[in-house]
């Protein structure tokens, strides 16, 4: 593999037939280079949450990524309202998905835990108003 190989989404908001679609590929992509399959879920289970949370709370967004020879990289950056309590947010079960959301099945509040269980790293930066940038990383 090169040094890094680096991919681009754009994630389209409250578009719920379409979620999904960047991990999807990305899942394609680790699959075409050999990568473990455990390792492959992890990424995928990690970015397809976030792409939920961006399509249901910030209208979408941008996700890159990232895929080194030891890792993959995901940064997933949206311009939505941003999070108001992240410490809050990060409750298993904590949401503040509409009820139009849930009925859909989604809006459990497990995004965020979920995203933190899977990756190796985490971290969010949220500016109220502004939007938020999930940084994550899974060690391959």
């Amino acid at each position: 593999m090169n040094d890094f190989i680096h991919l681009k989404f754009d994630v389209d908001g409250e578009n719920f037939a379409s979620a999904g679609e960047a991990s999807d590929a990305v899942k394609m992509r680790l699959k075409q280079i050999g990568i473990e399959p455990e390792r492959i879920r992890k990424v995928a289970i990690a970015m397809y949450e976030a792409e939920i949370n961006m399509v249901i709370h910030a209208g979408g967004g941008v996700a890159e990524v990232d895929i080194y020879a030891d890792r993959v990289e995901l940064r997933m950056k949206d311009c939505g309202p941003g999070i108001e309590d992240v410490q809050l947010a990060m409750q298993a079960g904590y949401s503040t998905a509409p009820d139009s959301v849930r009925s859909l099945g989604f809006g459990a509040g497990m995004g965020l835990p979920n995203m933190k269980k899977y990756a190796d790293s985490m971290r969010i930066e949220t500016q109220q108003g502004k939007g938020t940038t999930i940084y994550l990383t899974v060690k391959l």
